[in-house]
């Protein structure tokens, strides 16, 4: 009786423990959870048998079942302007990335990919290589329901991309934790690999921490963003792309991009983004962006419209045997500092140029991707330990991020409110009562992200601007603006609003 007793008192408490924690998730305000509170919420009111990992026999049915009916087609439609530069990149990447369907041709253009739903309310997960600069997106879920989606916000640096759709209750991949992964594991991809939807491939982590130096490879003259601050003419190039792919030998091919790279239990572990091919099919390799990366910048687009990313303010080598006598130094792993950014956190913390960074976080750098990575998890304000090798000498640095010091750039108009709300390549948020006193206006939202090719880029309409009203009607919300666009008169969009510099503006641009 006492063994009982204990086991219905253990009971007891087990599911007090979990009603609090579920009831203290629920108490939160919606708008300051993360996706992955929100996931909590909404696994512990829907419960679901647990999947076991692989052992003996191999079997990945139940992580498959789970994983397929959150994993969607995404297609997207390109004006003939927009689709030059995508066929640019296809001849420079080899066709790594989307699917072409009509190459080529001076008439609007398709592409598709794949994406995860991460939110029941409709947030989907993808690459921006996918969605970069689309006029239309069309989202079909795996049981065949179709909607038009709108672009909440891109992150370049990461080649992710957050879109919705206008939906509820569907279904969702649950969040993982990457930094788990081991080499050797089994995982799965899941995708739409050459307009073959839901299909599903098996494979092995075969490397983590991989740096191919595919993103942002075509601009690399353009500093923005770059956690490590801006080039300073450092011998080898400073990326501003944060590369940490986990490598696998699953079957990954042009379609599949955006995709979910799941482990034995059905948990999303990366975004499937690339391929090593020579002939723009899989040869063997894919790249997956760690889950634990894109959680953070999804969280930051979703309540910013745009990635709040911290720098360290270094300009750094990357060593090896062969450059580490050349700069004169004993240590072959690491990050050889060429510069420091007068300002940053690095000079701050009294790192100094001709340093080698071996730490991060009491981590081994073998790359650079073990520090781009972890700094890429970041905002302002957050510190990071970095182990440095001074002369012979181990030194210990507390460095606090830097807020970007790059400027944004400036940062697309059709039928739907989605393809409207594309069109205009931009991302915004509410004005709050303080804002909205400082530029003396009643409504109005800011612009926070401003993406190549769209209106707000064509047009100049820069970061910081203040929008109050469209189509004459006022604005305080994306709801509003999806409104306000669809109420035009002869194809005509008029955008008012307020400059950076305080200057008023009234736009009027003609829909195609």
């Amino acid at each position: 009786m006492r063994k009982i007793g204990l086991t219905l008192l253990t009971a007891m408490v087990g599911g007090a423990m979990a009603i609090g924690a579920y009831k203290l998730l629920e108490t939160k305000s919606a708008d300051s959870m993360t996706f992955e509170d929100r996931q909590k919420v909404y696994f512990a009111s829907n419960k679901t048998a647990a999947i076991t990992s692989s052992a003996g026999d191999v079997d990945f049915t139940q992580a498959a079942a789970a994983v397929t009916p959150a994993v969607v087609y995404i297609r997207t439609t390109y004006s003939a302007q927009a689709n030059s530069g995508r066929d640019q990149m296809d001849d420079l990447f080899g066709q790594m990335f989307g699917q072409r369907l009509r190459p080529r041709q001076q008439t609007p253009q398709m592409a598709s990919g794949s994406g995860v739903i991460i939110s029941p309310d409709g947030y989907i997960v993808t690459n921006n290589h996918v969605v970069e600069k689309a006029d239309k997106i069309t989202v079909t879920t795996n049981d065949h329901r179709r909607f038009e989606a709108k672009v909440i916000g891109t992150d370049p640096n990461t080649d992710l991309a957050l879109i919705k759709v206008s939906a509820t209750n569907l279904p969702i991949v649950k969040l993982g934790n990457s930094d788990d992964v081991r080499v050797g594991e089994w995982v799965l991809a899941v995708g739409n690999p050459f307009n073959l939807t839901s299909t599903v491939t098996a494979g092995i982590v075969s490397a983590k921490g991989r740096n191919i130096g595919i993103i942002g490879s075509e601009n690399d003259d353009d500093d923005n963003n770059n956690p490590f601050g801006p080039a300073r003419n450092a011998p080898p190039r400073v990326n501003k792309a944060i590369e940490s792919f986990i490598q696998t030998d699953a079957a990954i091919n042009p379609g599949n991009s955006g995709g979910a790279l799941v482990n034995t239990k059905g948990e999303l572990i990366g975004i499937n983004s690339a391929i090593a091919s020579h002939t723009g099919s899989y040869e063997g390799y894919g790249f997956a962006i760690p889950i634990n990366l894109a959680k953070k910048v999804l969280d930051d687009i979703e309540r910013y419209g745009s990635v709040k990313r911290g720098y360290i303010g270094v300009n750094f080598a990357e060593l090896n045997e062969d450059n580490a006598s050349q700069l004169g130094v004993k240590n072959t792993n690491g990050l050889y500092v060429n510069d420091v950014v007068p300002g940053g956190g690095a000079q701050a913390a009294g790192i100094r140029k001709g340093d080698v960074i071996t730490k991060v976080d009491g981590n081994t750098i073998y790359e650079s991707s073990d520090l781009q990575e972890r700094v890429g998890r970041l905002k302002p304000g957050d510190n990071i330990k970095l182990t440095v090798d001074r002369n012979g000498e181990t030194k210990q640095f507390n460095v606090t991020l830097k807020a970007d010091a790059g400027t944004p750039r400036t940062a697309a108009v059709s039928k739907s409110a989605e393809e409207l709300y594309n069109k205009l390549g931009a991302s915004f948020q509410p004005l709050t009562q303080q804002q909205k006193a400082k530029y003396h206006v009643n409504s109005g939202v800011l612009v926070t992200q401003v993406r190549n090719g769209g209106l707000f880029d064509d047009t100049e309409i820069p970061v910081g601007t203040v929008i109050t009203s469209i189509n004459r009607a006022p604005i305080n919300s994306v709801a509003d603006i999806d409104k306000a666009i669809t109420n035009m008169r002869n194809g005509m969009v008029v955008i008012s609003g307020i400059y950076p510099d305080g200057t008023n503006f009234t736009n009027s641009f003609q829909v195609q």
